[in-house]
């Protein structure tokens, strides 16, 4: 039986009948239904379609806006390397949809506290190590100045001169070209890996194995460093600096003995740890900015303090960064205090 058409949702009746003409491929003829399975920052939407007793994840992708193919080709690298993400069952690349295995409805977010933390990222290290083991040059997007540029003038665009109303002057430009600059570089200099981009409790569910890893079309081949950042440095949770300073202490001591190439100095390791997250931290206050203004999305901003925090952390402890701090509190001396909380 066809599903009913909703009138209100054209994309979404035609989704429904892809599915269930998908589903009988499997032999399932019951009824499909649909419900919106998790908010997404991009154009994309994913609904549990649940029928004879089985759960399932359908994309929708507007080919205009989202393309699936990198969801797909990132996927199946991930499950050659052992990482446990859903299993792609059917596409329409063209008219973007995809048919995916249900990992369930727990994410590490949801999950996660001072009691099973440890456990949690214990996990989730192990399953990160196995992804940045399988890396191949030229595989994935390189991650290069181009990318990681382009990333950071989101920061100036949209968190200071859109949310903040205050686009830097031009001696305040000349102070974040220069930092820009000093982040860039080194972020090159680290070793490269598979990148995920976002590896962060909100795109890991608990499953079997453990984690199920979600969101990861962005991935690139860049710093090695990137994805521990993400992880532990969260965009959605904080956590003690000490206590992240010892997972952080506990990746680099396993991807040492998985011959991984990360510095044989914990304190270099650190410090590319830090500047590769002060990069990362600029990038999402520039995003979080442009979700809310630009695609009428709210609630991000409401991350955007446990940001601004991070950022300072790191730009006071570096005398290279420090400047960034000068910039900060001088943007921060002309805007209301209103403009940081929501």
């Amino acid at each position: 039986m066809s599903p009913a058409p909703s009138r209100v949702d054209p994309r979404l009746d035609e989704l429904r009948l892809w599915v269930s003409t998908s589903l009988r491929v499997f032999g399932v003829t019951a009824d499909a239904a649909f419900e919106r399975a998790s908010e997404d920052a991009s154009f994309r939407r994913y609904f549990r379609v649940r029928a004879g007793g089985a759960t399932w994840i359908a994309m929708d992708a507007p080919p205009e806006r989202e393309d699936c193919t990198p969801f797909v080709h990132v996927a199946g690298l991930m499950r050659e390397a052992g990482v446990h993400v859903p299993e792609v069952l059917a596409q329409d690349l063209k008219r973007g949809y995809l048919l995916l295995t249900d990992l369930g409805t727990t994410t590490y977010l949801k999950a996660i506290d001072d009691k099973n933390a440890d456990a949690l990222f214990s996990d989730a290290i192990d399953a990160l190590i196995q992804w940045q083991l399988a890396s191949r040059p030229g595989v994935l997007p390189p991650y290069d100045h181009a990318l990681l540029m382009r990333e950071l003038e989101l920061f100036p665009e949209w968190y200071l001169g859109r949310h903040l109303g205050e686009p830097p002057e031009p001696r305040q430009r000349e102070l974040l070209d220069r930092v820009f600059s000093r982040l860039v570089d080194a972020a090159l200099a680290q070793p490269c890996v598979y990148v995920h981009r976002d590896y962060m409790p909100r795109n890991l569910m608990l499953s079997t194995p453990n984690p199920g890893v979600l969101d990861f079309q962005d991935a690139v081949y860049g710093p090695i460093a990137y994805d521990v950042v993400s992880l532990f440095r969260d965009a959605f949770v904080s956590w003690p600096e000490a206590r992240a300073l010892d997972w952080t202490v506990r990746y680099w001591e396993r991807a040492r003995g998985a011959g991984l190439p990360v510095s044989a100095d914990f304190g270099a390791f650190y410090r590319d740890f830090e500047w590769m997250g002060l990069q990362r931290h600029l990038k999402v206050l520039g995003i979080f900015a442009r979700i809310h203004y630009r695609d009428g999305k709210p609630g991000y901003l409401d991350d955007t303090p446990r940001f601004l925090g991070y950022a300072r952390q790191v730009a006071e402890r570096y005398a290279e960064l420090r400047e960034l701090t000068t910039l900060l509190d001088a943007i921060e001396a002309r805007v209301p205090a209103t403009a940081y909380t929501f």
